[in-house]
């Protein structure tokens, strides 16, 4: 180990190390138990109980190597299989996420004697809905490694609604529980990182260029525009064209009545708006902007300009002659483990005695125990760490039934039911029910998901954000595009650090993707999940340290002393994909009967397919929806 690495802490013994990450680690014919691969070093409650596994996790190691093993190779032959459990169930969910867990939830309520079950390839439930959790010179801290927030709930549909009534959801609690006044009496802005290696030199610039806007109520910036620039690490000239694009609010496009004006700022990338209507030519002002619109998963060639101006929050709103914008709903739904809240109290209300009490407030702090997921005297039972490999219809002489093979610990197993939801990731579908017709295959095939690093990365203060005042941070060029204290959200017995002297989580993203190649949307997402499904945990690892201690060096951080642990939610398969005009075609209604996710969400006889890829959005309310379309198509 270098003396650098020293330096950065890498030597500490905070996580597992991973000597067993990446794709070809896993062989083919490997019976290596899937505990064995996800187990911690410290105890055995890890793997009993998930959250509090470090290191890789997510799509962790054991996770996908057998759907790959079918998807890329076509494997058909896993030996005998093993009828695990008697008799047929009425129901069996593959994905155990929001969706396939509320299509559970539904079908239970409309047949309270039903028995299901629901598989799930990873060794925790709720799918992206993955709660994180560590514990720092002894507090416990809960934080989310995916699904985040309920996003203006005011506009749910009543089937949404009615769930989150059900599970015991009070919207109105959030405005005590979110501290909204957090960060202005804490006075922590947003800030701008520019980091050596990338601008040649480092560079904290106090200053919000919009990202955080309606998302993170951060304190003022007490620059202006012009001394912001000043400070970023571009040519004159580039900062000449910077203030310009900041201050400019004359309507650019004045020839385009508004409506036409939304139409044609869909169709046009963010970077050809710039060139074209901003005479922005300076590379420099490119690269400081080119993964800003982060969570659409592509730099600013590949966004439409409408979607980064008015979803990612990048200049141009008033250049691009918009209306005033409309008040928004304070993003401030969100429970301190994000959506997995919903997850949990969805598996709870099923099987009551994995975990005590009844309302939210409980919940969030209340004591799973994995062992009960899968009992045989359960109505509903959750088998983790279980591979669909086969799922097809079979006729006997009373019923048609449809049968699942999986794969666990290197052994198939066979279960039948009268019903199937499918609430796996699209793409999987095909590969695993072959006999669905081929235009549906096709459609579920066109579902290629953003792939997403949420790293989740305990600290044993944030001493040195409080002294830099800063509280959420773009960083543009580095491995991380952003940094930000977890929300402050105190929720039941759950307290959130009340002074910078308290451990605290800091939450980090990255999007992987192929920016100004000449790829559409869905290739550049297909590089990105190779990249991602290829680095080590050591690797990402490293660029966190660094970039913290780079980001934080002025208010005194030291990564080797203040981190006390590090858990990346790796998403090979993230975010569903939403349609993206530059690059494909949209219709006026988005319940279109052409759209792919229209036709690859028709049901097959006794299967039916549940996901947020149904919707074609990435958006909790949209699996649920999901799950209740599919529950109810099976009757």
């Amino acid at each position: 180990m270098k003396p650098s690495d020293r330096k950065l802490g890498m030597d500490r013994p905070i996580t597992r190390r991973d000597m067993l990450q990446g794709m070809a680690l896993v062989t083919a014919g490997s019976a290596l138990p899937i505990w064995a691969l996800a187990s911690s070093p410290s105890e055995n409650k890890a793997y009993r109980y998930p959250p509090l596994l470090d290191g890789l996790r997510g799509n962790h190691v054991g996770s996908f190597e057998m759907i790959h093993q079918v998807a890329h190779y076509g494997r058909r032959d896993w030996g005998s299989a093993i009828e695990p459990d008697q008799g047929i169930y009425d129901l069996v969910v593959v994905g155990a996420g929001i969706s396939g867990l509320t299509a559970a939830y539904y079908y239970r309520r409309k047949h309270p004697k039903a028995r299901i079950l629901i598989l799930d390839n990873h060794d925790d439930f709720g799918g992206h809905a993955k709660r994180n959790e560590f514990e720092v010179d002894g507090h416990r801290l809960i934080g989310y490694g995916g699904t985040q927030t309920l996003q203006e709930p005011s506009g749910f549909s009543r089937q949404v609604k009615s769930l989150l009534k059900d599970l015991g959801v009070d919207i109105g609690a959030f405005d005590r529980a979110y501290d909204q006044n957090f960060y202005t009496d804490n006075n922590l802005g947003a800030g701008l990182h520019f980091g050596r290696e990338q601008w040649g030199k480092t560079a904290m610039v106090r200053f919000d260029l919009g990202c955080f806007q309606d998302y993170i109520p951060v304190a003022e910036s007490p620059l202006t525009v012009e001394q912001a620039v000043a400070a970023m690490p571009i040519s004159a000239r580039a900062k000449r064209q910077f203030v310009s694009l900041l201050n400019t609010t004359e309507d650019q496009i004045p020839e385009l009545s508004e409506d036409d004006k939304w139409d044609y700022l869909s169709r046009i990338s963010y970077r050809d708006f710039l060139i074209k209507h901003l005479a922005i030519s300076e590379n420099g002002v490119f690269d400081v902007l080119q993964d800003l619109a982060s969570d659409s998963g592509v730099g600013i060639d590949s966004v439409s300009a409408l979607g980064a101006i008015s979803y990612g929050g990048l200049p141009g709103w008033e250049a691009a002659g918009l209306p005033d914008e409309e008040e928004a709903e304070p993003y401030i739904h969100h429970f301190p483990d994000g959506n997995a809240s919903i997850a949990r109290q969805l598996v709870r209300r099923m099987i009551p005695s994995v975990a005590p009490g009844t309302s939210m407030e409980d919940l969030l702090t209340a004591e799973f125990d994995y062992g009960q997921l899968d009992q045989q005297d359960s109505a509903v039972r959750v088998r983790l760490d279980s591979s669909v490999v086969l799922v097809k219809h079979v006729d006997n002489e009373k019923h048609r039934l449809v049968n699942i093979t999986y794969i666990r610990d290197g052994q198939a197993f066979l279960v039948k039911a009268h019903g199937t939801v499918l609430a796996c990731n699209n793409s999987v579908i095909p590969s695993i029910c072959p006999e669905l017709p081929a235009a549906q295959r096709e459609a579920l095939a066109f579902q290629v998901k953003i792939p997403i690093l949420y790293t989740s990365v305990a600290l044993r203060n944030w001493r040195a954000w409080k002294k830099m005042g800063i509280g959420a941070v773009m960083c543009p060029g580095s491995y991380h595009i952003n940094a930000t204290l977890d929300f402050p959200v105190s929720f039941g017995d759950y307290q959130y650090a009340a002074n910078p002297d308290e451990p605290v989580i800091v939450h980090m993203e990255r999007f992987p993707h192929k920016s100004n190649q000449g790829l559409t949307a869905r290739q550049q997402y297909r590089a990105g999940r190779h990249e991602l499904v290829n680095t080590s945990f050591e690797t990402i690892e490293r660029n966190v340290r660094e970039q913290l201690a780079e980001m934080l060096g002025e208010g005194g951080f030291d990564p080797a002393r203040d981190i006390a642990g590090i858990t990346v939610n790796r998403w090979a398969h993230g975010y569903a994909y939403w349609y993206n005009p530059l690059y494909d075609p949209i219709y006026e209604d988005y319940n279109d009967e052409r759209y792919p996710h229209m036709i690859a969400r028709k049901p097959f006889g006794r299967i039916t397919i549940a996901n947020s890829d149904s919707a074609a959005t990435a958006m909790t309310e949209a699996a649920i929806e999901q799950g209740y379309r599919a529950a109810k198509e099976l009757g």
